[in-house]
């Protein structure tokens, strides 16, 4: 029996690729690590918290972990640097971290919003940069970061989430822009509603359970293994001129009023 994917195929095959994936320890991170080790890739999991990556790393086949704190530029770049010279190169960057805080604007901490800033928007700068140096010098790189449905849409009491979504899918055109001369292609994934434990409180809630349901064309929340073809893709060489695209994969709700 032969190992090699048909020739259709080929383009989607990361055998040969190492990727990173920040926030990586459960939800949409660790559904996308569990995708990317799936496709071939030799996984690399991040987050804060060392129990929580081993743990996720148990559900990953062949998967590494490097814990650092994406917010933090120095640690991030530290921690980068160091894996590369220790162990290899990192091919793929998935900025994945990310938090949510609710609360009616007027009411809004401004300690929570810088805490949304920093978390959302920094750190993809942060290891976007880490990576991009390496992958720059090899001519070479694919770096996925994940956005929203709030990239492009509000909804009340999110107005600062929606404020580092947008920046997001701004900030990956950017990256584009500067890094796509050096062979890098640099693309966002904007997932709509999907069930994980960002959008806990949202799930258990009936009345909106109701309203999402009836607003999204699919009529239903997504799951987070919908999310890893898309992911495939722009971390492949299937995506070898797709740049500073966002992708949503939204069930159809910013398509339709």
């Amino acid at each position: 029996m032969t190992s090699e994917l048909p020739k259709g195929l080929a383009m989607f095959d990361l055998r040969g690729r190492r990727a990173l994936v920040t926030g990586s320890s459960q939800g949409i991170g660790l559904a996308l690590a569990r995708g990317l080790a799936a496709a071939g890739a030799a996984v690399v999991l991040n987050g804060r918290d060392r129990d929580r990556l081993a743990a996720a790393a148990a559900h990953v086949p062949g998967a590494a972990t490097l814990p650092f704190d994406a917010i933090d530029h120095g640690a991030a770049r530290a921690a980068v640097d160091g894996f590369e010279a220790e162990v290899g190169p990192i091919d793929i960057l998935v900025n994945n971290a990310g938090m949510q805080y609710r609360a009616p604007l007027e009411d809004f901490p401004a300690e929570a919003f810088q805490r949304l800033l920093q978390t959302n928007v920094a750190s993809v700068f942060n290891v976007g940069q880490a990576c991009a140096r390496h992958m720059i010098a090899r001519g070479r790189g694919k770096i996925v970061n994940i956005a929203s449905v709030q990239t492009a849409l509000a909804r009340p009491s999110i107005a600062p989430y929606t404020a580092t979504k947008g920046a997001v899918g701004n900030l990956t055109k950017g990256m584009a822009t500067d890094w796509a001369r050096h062979g890098l292609q640099v693309n966002a994934i904007a997932p709509g509603y999907f069930d994980t434990p960002l959008n806990a409180a949202l799930a258990a809630d009936p009345a909106f359970d109701a309203w999402l349901a009836k607003r999204t064309p699919a009529g239903r929340w997504g799951r987070v293994e919908e999310l890893v073809g898309a992911c495939v893709f722009l971390a492949s060489d299937a995506s070898s001129f797709v740049n500073g695209h966002v992708l949503y994969v939204d069930g159809g709700i910013t398509a339709s009023l």
